[in-house]
């Protein structure tokens, strides 16, 4: 762990020249006093750093001194820098370790080439917390602690015991056979086996984590874009699915097949209006479904469905019917 954030030390005063003591310490998340420790071990150690004193001193490499990292071109550590600034990283626990590789990445570089790929986090930004309609993406946040272990498992292939919270349900413990971690939109979830049935576990409903020393019971190999779309079609196709009849403005077809289950059965009707089927998991989704849409769809059938959004929509039109 003290190599790790050596190597870190010393990247840092590559890239950003003389650095204050408590700046190192507070971009290493150590006290000062560690700070100076490490100053020492690194000079003693032959690296060629050097403290400046007064108002704005610090420490700072001598001129010309290079750490080895190399063989990535310009290209290539601006891929692995645009790749790191998604936040799965951050999802599985791995913020700072990024953080760290990021430093050796840029410090890979020719110097001609090291300002603008440094500037990188300034000039692409993947994945905003917002989107253009100010809507807030539901990151989650997991404790690092919990991650880990489950990181390790996983990496390991230990079994894994879990106190999870599944949803209307209390939190139990359970024992599994993790088989992989995967992030979709900012949400974590662990594919695993349990009594060797399927199951999968979303990271933010587990709220402790510990890895055994059993061997899991999993396959030497997996395919994880596989598994994971085999089990998104299980999910899609269980549960009380509802067919529905609909009218729906072309311009807004994407956003019912975006939601949607299936989308089929599609004809035009001749005020250019789409007239088609749609399955979605149950009523509850069916009905926020349509809703959505507004006046831009209407549900033909079946006849629940309609009640329920006319009951909906008279109780609007009722409240906003008079001053408040």
């Amino acid at each position: 762990m003290r190599a790790d954030r050596l190597v870190t030390l010393v990247l840092l005063l590559r890239q950003h020249g003389r650095l204050s003591a408590a700046t190192l310490a507070r971009e290493l998340e150590v006290s000062t006093r560690t700070v100076l420790r490490d100053i020492d071990a690194l000079s003693a150690a032959g690296i060629p750093v050097y403290a400046e004193r007064g108002r704005h001193g610090g420490f700072a490499l001598l001129p010309g001194f290079r750490t080895e990292l190399t063989g990535l071109n310009h290209d290539e550590a601006l891929a692995l820098l645009v790749a790191g600034s998604r936040r799965g990283a951050q999802v599985f626990g791995l913020g700072s370790a990024l953080a760290s590789a990021m430093l050796k990445v840029v410090d890979a570089l020719p110097e001609s080439h090291r300002d603008t790929a440094a500037g990188v986090a300034e000039r692409f930004l993947i994945d905003p917390g917002t989107d253009l309609l100010a809507r807030r993406t539901a990151a989650e946040d997991v404790p690092d602690a919990i991650v880990g272990e489950v990181r390790s498992a996983v990496l390991a292939g230990h079994r894994l015991r879990i106190h999870y919270a599944a949803l209307d349900q209390p939190p139990r413990w359970r024992t599994v056979d993790p088989i992989g971690l995967v992030t979709v939109r900012e949400q974590g979830y662990l594919l695993a086996t349990r009594s060797r049935e399927d199951r999968t576990y979303q990271l933010a409903r587990v709220l402790a984590a510990e890895e055994l020393a059993e061997p899991a019971r999993r396959p030497a190999r997996v395919d994880l874009d596989r598994l994971w779309r085999e089990r998104s079609t299980r999910f899609r196709t269980g549960g009380d699915q509802v067919t529905v009849l609909l009218r729906v403005d072309p311009a807004r077809l994407k956003d019912l097949t975006d939601t949607a289950l299936t989308v089929r059965a599609e004809a035009t009707e001749p005020d250019g209006r789409l007239r088609l089927e749609a399955t979605f998991q149950d009523a509850r989704h069916a009905e926020w479904a349509v809703w959505q849409l507004a006046t831009h769809a209407e549900a033909l059938a079946p006849q629940w469905l309609r009640a329920s959004l006319h009951t909906r929509a008279t109780t609007l039109a009722d409240r906003y019917g008079t001053s408040p």
